[in-house]
């Protein structure tokens, strides 16, 4: 360093690391940064040791570290230095900001925040930080600590679409320039609402779940505590469970009086909803016209009226919405309004099915498997865990599309832990079996027997008999007879008769 300015090795080198504290902890982006840092050092390494990285920036800022080193510097290179410090900062306090959020997420008795915060903004205060940017830089640590943990610990799995899926619930949280979210968004994210789409039993409540406990949730330092309690401020409610007549009271609220039945007053979840919470509004693709109206005004007004009341309360919570339904379809039909539509999508987040990350990675349902087991068993049980695998493997076909998704998964899991056995879902309907035949012809992965025997399968459930299956399709009885009895594995043997 000289003349106030740093030298142009220390300038590349603080400048990479601004990219780092300031990328997306999924991306790759961020990942070829930290390896032209330290060649070697991989993303994995620093979840597994968060401060390897800290450890080498640590003795680069001690020539800043007296009382007139940073007022020594130009302007940009003591920006550049200061996020060197957040960051060794940061790094110094994971491990009971950690606990913290644990502890907390798990209703246990937690470490006082005060001791946390006590500690942390005495460490900034001490690198030249002002007391009251120490305490947002607090609030800051404690948002990224907590969105990394439900991102990453929420959503399990490695394949390339739940690594896009990570990368862009942080987007989602951050935006994709956090220098700018830092600067101003940070206090406006109510104004961006979300959308998740996916099959049923895909994960888009945990999706949701993880944006909405990584709200910023600034730090009082005269009060000594957070201003809300991150576990309360996720709120969520599935539309599907309510009768029309029931919705708007539950969203809404009511008023003592407002419609037979409503003997005292009831707050509705925008209500209940704090400043710095999201409220999760699942399967809105069930909703009516009236209520999509009235929740496009809550959208862009930002207030709503109770049942019975004239008095208008403000809504100052972020939204998420999520369905499994074909919202394109719903448009069309005119059943989903667009202007409703387009007040919720400020951000679209496809949520992959369970067999789109099997193709993409076989590794992939092992893995949670053994996740489940450890979730049921309360630790991880390689014994349990190849039970599992095993009887899938015995009695599932090679192509089972696990249409129930991870949920499915889960319940498989367990039915397999009891009986032994799964036998999957029976298809619903011979349009999944044409689907599935037709995407396995488009991928090149569809053989000539599984062809043929798809479609004798098809036939026989139509019409009912070789005979007329034979006919149809140009075989003999006994070649229609033959794939048949080989193509029935979605359902379980028949049960012998046996004496008890």
């Amino acid at each position: 360093m000289a003349g106030g300015r740093l030298g142009a090795a220390e300038r590349e080198f603080f400048a990479a690391l601004d990219c780092v504290v300031y990328g997306n902890p999924f991306s790759d982006e961020r990942a070829q940064v930290i390896q032209r840092l330290v060649p070697g050092l991989t993303s994995i390494d620093l979840v597994r040791d968060p401060e390897a990285l800290a450890r080498l920036v640590e003795p680069r800022l001690r020539p800043f570290s007296d009382a007139a080193g940073l007022t020594r510097l130009s302007a940009g290179d003591r920006r550049l230095v200061e996020v060197g410090f957040l960051y060794v900062c940061y790094h110094r306090h994971i491990l009971p900001i950690d606990e913290l959020i644990e502890r907390q997420a798990a209703h246990r008795d937690a470490p006082s925040a005060a001791q946390v915060a006590t500690s942390v903004i005495g460490d900034l205060v001490g690198c030249g930080f002002a007391e009251h940017a120490a305490a947002r830089y607090l609030a800051f640590f404690f948002q990224l600590r907590r969105a990394f943990h439900f991102i990453l610990r929420s959503l399990a799995g490695d394949c390339e679409s739940m690594r896009r899926l990570r990368r862009a619930l942080w987007d989602n949280v951050f935006t994709h320039d956090m220098r700018g979210y830092e600067a101003g968004l940070w206090n406006r994210m109510e104004d961006f609402s979300t959308l998740l789409l996916g099959e049923t039993g895909t994960g888009k409540g945990s999706a949701a779940a993880a944006i909405g406990r990584s709200a910023f949730i600034p730090y009082d330092p005269i009060k000594r505590q957070f201003a809300a309690d991150f576990t309360e401020s996720f709120m969520l409610i599935n539309l599907s469970q309510f009768p029309e007549t029931l919705i708007e009271s539950e969203l809404f609220g009511h008023r003592k009086g407002a419609f037979t039945g409503a003997i005292e007053h009831h707050e509705g979840v925008f209500e209940r909803c704090n400043t710095h919470g999201a409220l999760f509004l699942d399967e809105i693709g069930e909703v009516s016209i009236p209520v999509q109206i009235k929740l496009l005004q809550v959208l862009q007004e930002r207030t709503f009226t109770p049942l019975g009341s004239h008095e208008k309360k403000r809504f100052a919570g972020r939204v998420i919405a999520a369905t499994n339904r074909p919202l394109d379809e719903l448009r069309s039909e005119r059943r989903f309004r667009d202007d409703f539509y387009y007040r919720l999508c400020s951000d679209v987040i496809l949520v992959p099915t369970l067999r789109q990350r099997i193709e993409e990675s076989p590794r992939e349902f092992e893995d949670l498997v053994r996740l489940l087991v450890a979730r049921i068993a309360g630790e991880e049980n390689a014994r349990l865990s190849a039970l599992v695998m095993e009887a899938t493997e015995r009695d599932l076909p090679r192509d089972y599309r696990w249409p129930g998704n991870v949920r499915e998964l889960e319940q498989a899991v367990r039915r397999i832990l009891l009986t032994g056995h799964y036998y999957g879902e029976r298809p619903r309907a011979p349009t999944d079996e044409i689907e599935r035949l037709t995407e396995r012809m488009r991928a090149g992965t569809l053989a000539a027997d599984e062809l043929l025997r798809g479609y004798l399968t098809l036939l026989h459930r139509r019409f009912g008999t070789y005979e007329e299956v034979g006919r149809r399709a140009g075989v003999d009885r006994r070649t229609a007879r033959k794939y048949l009895a080989t193509s029935d594995n979605s359902g379980p043997p028949r049960a012998k008769a046996r004496n008890y």
